[in-house]
């Protein structure tokens, strides 16, 4: 889509100017997914006034906060002023989430309902516009009679050895990657997760297996049930997957997480 003459776009420059950061503080901004500007056929960035508002206020954070960059982008995802960008098994989440609810032929409404969640949500989630959280994603594979990993779309079995730019990642919700790091015919489920500080899996849930943690870097807060645990780094932690739980990022810093699930039914 061309910009339309009427709208007032401006050049990185002039956004510059106006926001008071330098133009390649806008395009680290960018490369984090801050903002997406529109480009000329020549490949000038093109900023909209909704653009140089979010720069503002990721200036206002980054001067009296005295957050980074990639804080800065997790916090303004967060208050919901920025939406992730998909890719990938993330991307392929809508288009999933439709066949299994066209396939029963159940409308928008009657899954939203069943699951606990708005018809304008469920809705954007089909669409690849959302993503959802852990807990989220574990109510609609429970509801469709699948699990989490199945989104995941692993087709084939790995080899034994797994690059990092092999793994399948799922975004989880604003701040929450999963990395998978094994699939195929397995009896674990291995996860790399990554979690950005104060996010979390939202609501309780609960699913068949067991789980083991051991913490990388960061912190993390799990309730079970009516007790909680707080762990940090070099901790190990062991608990039913059927006992309710949830958990988040209480830090400052991005958690990291060795997370395994067996069997695979996450």
């Amino acid at each position: 889509m061309k910009p339309s003459d009427s709208k007032p776009y401006l050049k990185i420059g002039d956004v510059a100017r106006l926001v008071g950061v330098s133009p390649s503080a806008i395009r680290s901004w960018e490369s984090l997914g801050l903002t997406r500007p529109r480009r000329t056929p020549s490949k000038y960035r093109l900023y909209s006034p909704s653009d140089v508002k979010l720069l503002k206020r990721a200036r206002f954070l980054r001067r009296v906060r005295g957050l980074n960059a990639p804080a800065i982008v997790q916090m303004l995802k967060r208050e919901g002023l920025v939406q992730p960008k998909l890719d990938g098994a993330s991307a392929a989440i809508g288009p999933r989430l439709r066949q299994l609810r066209v396939k029963r032929g159940l409308s928008l409404g009657h899954v939203a309902k069943a699951v606990g969640i708005s018809l304008g949500f469920l809705s954007a989630l089909e669409r690849s516009h959302m993503s959802a959280s852990v807990g989220t994603l574990r109510k609609l594979a429970r509801f469709y009679q699948t699990n989490i990993l199945d989104f995941f779309n692993p087709s084939a079995s790995n080899s034994a050895l797994v690059p990092p730019q092999r793994r399948k990642v799922l975004e989880a919700g604003p701040g929450v990657r999963m990395e998978l790091l094994a699939w195929g015919n397995t009896v674990m489920e291995p996860h790399l997760f990554r979690i950005a500080p104060h996010a979390g899996s939202g609501d309780s849930y609960t699913h068949e297996g067991e789980e083991f943690l051991y913490m990388l870097r960061g912190e993390l807060q799990i309730s079970l049930q009516d007790e909680e645990y707080r762990l940090k780094p070099g901790d190990s932690f062991y608990f039913e997957s059927a006992t309710p739980h949830r958990w988040k990022n209480p830090g400052r810093t991005e958690t990291w997480v060795l997370w395994v699930n067996t069997p695979p039914t996450f």
